[in-house]
């Protein structure tokens, strides 16, 4: 890969993180199925789906208010389950103050749609008239083909690359209404695939992947998203909103990572690994 496109990139995300907080947006229009709060239309955790007795629109006693809607007489709430975490100042061994964190389960009271009157249920959202790009769908068509990797693009709410069926699962391009999102979602599947171990086998144990938020996982959500904005650069397809959306994603990780910037430098070199492997280039270890 060009090495000047690689350094700038990386530049880039470096100075944009220095900037201070940015919020990440799912780029994504999701499919809402089971249960799901009503204000932020994401689906409730799993325990939570399991705890609850309808599929739908729940949100508590306020948020319904707030939406112009009355709970029915006699209602009765159910409960949904989170956790908060709580920083705790503790002094350690040899006297100095450290940060402890705690997490703590709490709960909330919520209502059904179907106990509420005076609201209307959402309507079904709709996809987007988004195009593809066929450079971009060339690069992903050989790539894929050339390493026999099973591609499952469906409507849905995943994103997600499984190294045990070696298989790369995609939303609709048609569920993005920026282009630029869908390709940088679409790449940072395809660099993950690229740490297979019949491939650059950068997973813990070979072809199995780092359990969720270990920093092993962080590391390898860097390198993948940081492999995703340098293809979107090379195709010349990257927006402003789809690379400080990227920066955000980053910056997420790096949180788990205590904010250390020096992994991004090893990241960024393992995303270069990546993206050479995905475009059919020599890899040079």
């Amino acid at each position: 890969m060009n090495k000047n496109i690689y350094q700038i990139v990386t530049d880039r995300i470096i100075e944009e993180l220095e900037k201070g907080n940015i919020p990440w947006e799912r780029p994504w229009t999701g499919v809402r199925s089971g249960a799901y709060n009503r204000i932020s239309k994401k689906p409730y955790s799993i325990i939570n789906q399991l705890m609850l007795q309808h599929t739908g629109e729940y949100a508590t006693f306020k948020q319904w208010s707030e939406c112009g809607g009355h709970i029915k007489k006699g209602s009765e709430s159910e409960m949904v389950v989170f956790w908060k975490i709580y920083q705790k100042e503790e002094k350690s061994k040899n006297g100095e103050v450290v940060k402890k964190a705690i997490p703590i389960l709490r709960y909330i009271p919520v209502f059904h749609i179907s106990q509420v009157e005076g609201v209307e249920p959402l309507k079904a959202e709709e996809l987007h008239q988004t195009e593809p790009i066929e450079e971009a769908e060339r690069i992903m068509a050989d790539y894929i083909q050339r390493e026999g990797i099973k591609l499952e693009k469906e409507k849905s709410n995943e994103a997600y690359y499984s190294p045990s069926l070696d298989k790369v699962h995609l939303p609709l391009i048609e569920q993005f209404p920026e282009v630029a999102e869908a390709y940088s979602t679409y790449f940072h599947e395809l660099t993950h695939s690229t740490g297979h171990s019949s491939r650059l086998n950068r997973f813990a144990g070979g072809s199995g992947s780092a359990a969720f938020g270990t920093e092993t996982y962080s590391k390898e959500e860097l390198v993948a998203e940081i492999g995703a904005a340098t293809i979107l650069n090379m195709l010349g397809i990257e927006t402003k909103h789809s690379f400080r959306n990227s920066a955000a994603y980053i910056q997420n990780w790096l949180q788990v990572l205590k904010n250390d910037n020096k992994f991004i430098v090893s990241a960024a070199s393992r995303a270069d690994k990546a993206v050479n492997y995905i475009m059919g280039q020599e890899v040079i270890s």
